[in-house]
């Protein structure tokens, strides 16, 4: 199957923010642009009433990706427009379209008057089990500047842990950083021996070597990969406290914030992990989830 930068529209402000981002992200790839609208079917009580029938809510439906289409034409000349219209359960039909998606975008409403994400039941479905990148983009107008339109010239975040490094996430990151012609800032959260739980206090001699520790760890980590990717400028942040919260403060002056997801096949279900969760729902930038080994 072709590949081709994949969004979920359902009319509202956040998706069609994510379209907008997709639609940029599709240029920069040189991709095609999918418009993914799913028509939930209508229960059947609902189905009688003669003005919210299924033939209204279907033409509906079908209404919002034709204009979204339409303006994603007019906007970005050079990008691909194709529709697909799905009719299914939206958490299922979306996991199955990141199949072929490169990524795949989602809508994700702002938190008014505080930084971070609404994530609803569908997007943490979707990105618990998608087998691509999935990247919540917020509406507009959610926060000053850290919405659709965040300026290229911000870094890209990438959330790094040493005793686990992947290749998929990485990538992905560094990937991305020359795709959008931006640095690569990675952020790296370490914990100081817990002092305060023996009634010790801290022993700064100590913290301070852990400190020089840990950050030889993310030089190490990151030595193949700058010397694969020489044009990207890296800032490496290894910082001692919660990484969620690191990350979560990176994310104030990021384009884009990188995390991982490992997947779990096991009869358990998929898992996005506490770091990963805690930075969907207070990012103030796009997050993109990858999912790896």
């Amino acid at each position: 199957m072709p590949r081709t930068v994949t969004v979920g529209l359902d009319g509202s402000p956040e998706s069609r923010a994510a379209a907008d981002w997709a639609a940029r992200e599709a240029k920069l790839r040189g991709l095609p642009l999918k418009l993914v609208n799913v028509w939930e079917p209508v229960p059947e009580p609902i189905a009688q009433a003669p003005l919210l029938g299924p033939e209204t809510h279907q033409h509906w439906s079908e209404r919002i990706p034709r204009e979204a289409a339409e303006e994603l034409r007019a906007a970005h000349p050079e990008v691909d427009v194709l529709i697909k219209h799905v009719t299914g359960r939206p958490a299922e039909v979306l996991t199955d379209a990141a199949k072929d998606a490169e990524p795949l975008v989602l809508g994700s409403r702002g938190l008014s008057g505080v930084g971070g994400f609404m994530v609803g039941s569908v997007g943490l479905a979707v990105v618990a089990h998608a087998e691509c990148p999935v990247v919540l983009v917020r509406a507009e107008g959610d926060t000053s500047g850290t919405g659709s339109t965040v300026p290229p010239s911000r870094p890209v975040v990438l959330g790094l842990d040493t005793r686990a490094p992947d290749d998929t996430l990485i990538g992905f990151a560094f990937e991305a950083a020359v795709l959008h012609g931006a640095s690569l800032r990675v952020v790296h959260g370490w914990n100081e021996p817990p002092y305060i739980a023996y009634g010790l206090p801290p022993d700064l001699e100590l913290n301070a070597r852990l400190g020089a520790e840990e950050a030889a760890a993310v030089s190490e980590v990151l030595r193949p990969w700058r010397q694969k990717f020489p044009t990207v400028d890296v800032v490496e942040d290894s910082l001692s406290g919660k990484a969620a919260n690191r990350l979560v403060d990176a994310s104030a002056e990021a384009s884009l914030v990188v995390v991982g997801r490992r997947i779990r096949r096991s009869p358990l279900g998929a898992h996005i992990g506490p770091i990963t969760h805690a930075v969907l729902h207070h990012a103030a930038a796009p997050v993109a989830v990858v999912p790896h080994d």
